[in-house]
């Protein structure tokens, strides 16, 4: 078990109306285990993100995409859309954070709360490797002229490849090597299974 591992609200999960609940303490779980300097599981890929605000919400409501299970996003932020509808989604978020953070992370509850303390923590990375830092044409990362902060965006996943195409051409012809590679090798977390 981690130390002080936070969990989602119980009368969240047991609510039959769809609902949401901003959590600070995830928040900072979230930077004193991962991004932190000397955090208990750093990872330096998160460095970027030492400056980062990022708001941390649970949620009862189902999602899925292409039939599969939504357990976690990642939006940055300010929200995107019409007008009306993004000022009021920013308005909310405001409430919620007092602040507009640059990253909100969304964790459906009902599976976040039976989850292993090891696949809790693949969740929360998987959805902070999509929090990036943007970076210029040779590859180096961009700050903002006026404020000096990193400029923030979105990171699309390393690979969407399917199984029958790997089998059927390898890893190098699918583009995944790095991923077969990585898997290969094992878990760096040492009792992550």
């Amino acid at each position: 078990m981690l130390s002080g591992r936070p969990y989602p609200p119980r009368d969240l999960i047991e609510s039959p109306a769809a609902a949401f609940a901003p959590d600070a303490a995830l928040a900072e779980w979230v930077a004193e285990t991962f991004i932190a300097e000397g955090a208990t599981l750093e990872n330096p890929d998160h460095a970027h993100l030492r400056s980062a605000r990022i708001g941390f919400l649970w949620t009862n409501v189902e999602n899925a995409r292409r039939g599969r299970k939504i357990l976690g996003t990642c939006q940055l932020m300010p929200p995107h859309g019409e007008p009306w509808g993004a000022a009021r989604a920013e308005s909310q978020i405001v409430a919620w954070f007092g602040h507009l953070p640059d990253f909100l992370i969304t964790l459906y509850a009902p599976d976040a709360a039976d989850m292993e303390d090891w696949q809790f923590c693949a969740l929360v990375e998987h959805e902070l490797m999509h929090a990036a830092q943007s970076k210029d044409r040779y590859g180096m990362p961009i700050f903002s002229k006026k404020t000096g902060r990193p400029v923030f965006a979105l990171r699309p996943h390393d690979v969407e490849e399917f199984v029958g195409v790997v089998a059927r051409y390898g890893a190098d012809a699918a583009g995944v090597r790095a991923m077969v590679t990585a898997a290969n090798k094992g878990p760096t977390i040492a009792q992550a299974k």
